[in-house]
């Protein structure tokens, strides 16, 4: 089937997508739970990034054997090797920092924060790249901001300075979010979420050398429940991508973005039944505004323009 048959497929699109942001609001839930429980938070992103590694790996190789290529390693070849390399180390530290605001903060509230990131992005471009910023967009960034206060809600001291954490990592996700959008016009979005995942491995094994970690001895002591549970972090993140790839290759970009706020309600379900947790009246309402004002400046940011491929690390993880 060609890509033009595929791209009329917006239902499947629609479906493929919802997949992914429960995908990823399910390993979000399942690292908050199970962050607690382990002895090193370095271990669950070591195999969280390693499994990513791996399967997009595979998955490069076999589309480069149906492809015909003579050498499959050329399926790997990269046209800018130190900004992939950039946005591995930023992607890495925006999810060290999320994983380790899942250990102080809800999960809904925290993801919510997450979601401030397209809105970042407007800022940094506006800044970075001297790009106009109509009133509106300004507006919609201000409120965006508003609902985060929301949530944090300053003096109240219902988070503390742990909101550094997600703080922190949805201005990493932005500035990744830029060097993703200047690769995806020569790159691969499958070979660049490759390089990702080898980049936060080869960091993170270099981490595990400097600390001497016993990887092999934390898995082996570990009751099967979380040794299952830790790879399903993995396998969850990785499948999570794969699966936004594959709905962005059936449903315009137009149709996909403003769904990915649903990761926002995917994460409040499974925060209340996992944890018993449902955030407060002010809780809903910053939600609220930041999955209002990032839908819109998505539709802003789409109107008028021509379709851009959605990239597969959309979503922060």
């Amino acid at each position: 089937m060609n890509a033009a048959a595929l791209r009329a497929q917006p239902a499947r699109g629609v479906g493929l997508l919802l997949l992914a942001v429960s995908c990823f609001a399910a390993m979000d839930t399942t690292v908050g739970w199970l962050g607690r429980r382990l002895p090193s938070l370095l271990l669950m992103l070591w195999v969280r990034y390693g499994m990513q590694a791996l399967v997009t790996g595979v998955w490069v190789l076999l589309d480069a054997r149906r492809s015909g290529l003579a050498r499959p390693a050329q399926a790997f070849a990269t046209a800018h090797p130190r900004f992939q390399l950039a946005r591995g180390v930023l992607l890495l530290f925006s999810s060290a920092l999320t994983f380790l605001g899942l250990q102080h903060m809800p999960v809904p509230e925290l993801t919510a924060i997450n979601m401030l990131g397209p809105v970042l992005v407007t800022a940094l471009a506006a800044w970075l790249l001297h790009e106009p910023v109509s009133l509106p967009r300004r507006g919609l960034l201000l409120g965006g901001l508003v609902g985060a206060l929301i949530i944090i809600r300053p003096g109240s001291g219902l988070f503390g300075w742990v909101v550094l954490f997600p703080l922190g990592s949805t201005l990493a996700y932005a500035f990744f979010q830029l060097l993703t959008t200047k690769l995806a016009s020569t790159e691969s979005p499958m070979v660049t979420n490759f390089y990702t995942g080898l980049t936060g491995t080869a960091l993170l094994t270099l981490g595990v050398l400097v600390t001497g970690l016993d990887v092999w001895g934390l898995l082996r002591g570990l009751p099967p429940l979380h040794l299952a549970l830790l790879v399903g972090i993995g396998l969850l993140g990785t499948v999570g991508h794969l699966l936004l790839f594959l709905a962005t290759s059936r449903a315009s970009t137009g149709t996909l973005m403003p769904l990915l706020y649903v990761q926002i309600a995917a994460a409040t379900v499974l925060a209340w039944w996992v944890f018993g947790h449902l955030p407060d009246f002010w809780a809903w309402v910053g939600m609220s505004v930041i999955a209002l004002c990032g839908a819109a400046n998505t539709w802003l940011s789409l109107k008028g323009a021509k379709p851009v491929p959605l990239q597969a690390d959309t979503v922060p993880d």
